[in-house]
């Protein structure tokens, strides 16, 4: 048995035909009929234009989290401030750099890429790239939380990375990009 790298890889199966199911307000479901070595089978995907969060870190090493209520799952989320890439071809750091301005009226002098993560691979395109940013500044110009419905009251909480990452482990936060992203920082990635 030869043993494989340690490393997803990009392929593409054939896809034999395709049909649109559903178009939304951000993404749409495809059903693609693929050939995979030889086995013919119908999978549902759904196409999402990609995202981004950003961990912002102040000075002394705390972790900014929003509470957002999500709906699909019944529930206020401890999360970092993240968004929907806008345009087809907008730059995730541009996205990012205004997601946090928006959701928490911050401004942040450094920025790094900490992880890309592939979401729901078994069913959706989606991938999001977060960052770290560091060097933050509170804008007074800023109006954060004028969004509608669930982005209309973003509740703020600075966590300890240390409090943080109980909370990831304990199951108090499960909201899969701040786990991850909190685990990286604690890996010492950023």
């Amino acid at each position: 048995m030869s043993e494989l790298p340690l490393v997803d890889q990009p392929h593409r199966f054939p896809v034999l035909a395709e049909e649109h199911r559903f178009t939304g307000a951000k993404w749409s479901v495809w059903s693609e009929t693929v050939d995979i070595d030889g086995h013919v089978v119908v999978r549902d995907v759904l196409r999402h234009p990609g995202a981004v969060a950003v961990a912002a870190v102040d000075d002394e090493g705390r972790l900014l989290l929003i509470r957002q209520y999500r709906h699909p799952i019944g529930a206020f989320l401890w999360e970092i401030p993240a968004g929907l890439l806008d345009q087809p071809d907008e730059d995730p750091l541009v996205c990012a750099q205004r997601e946090l301005l928006e959701e928490a009226g911050v401004t942040a002098e450094h920025w790094a890429p900490l992880l890309t993560l592939a979401l729901s691979p078994g069913g959706t395109t989606e991938r999001i790239t977060i960052f770290q940013a560091t060097g933050l500044h509170l804008d007074p110009e800023a109006r954060p939380h004028t969004g509608e419905a669930e982005e209309r009251e973003l509740p703020q909480r600075w966590a300890t990375l240390p409090e943080a990452v109980q909370r990831c482990l304990d199951g108090s936060i499960s909201n899969a990009t701040a786990v991850a992203a909190i685990l990286a920082l604690r890996a010492g990635r950023g």
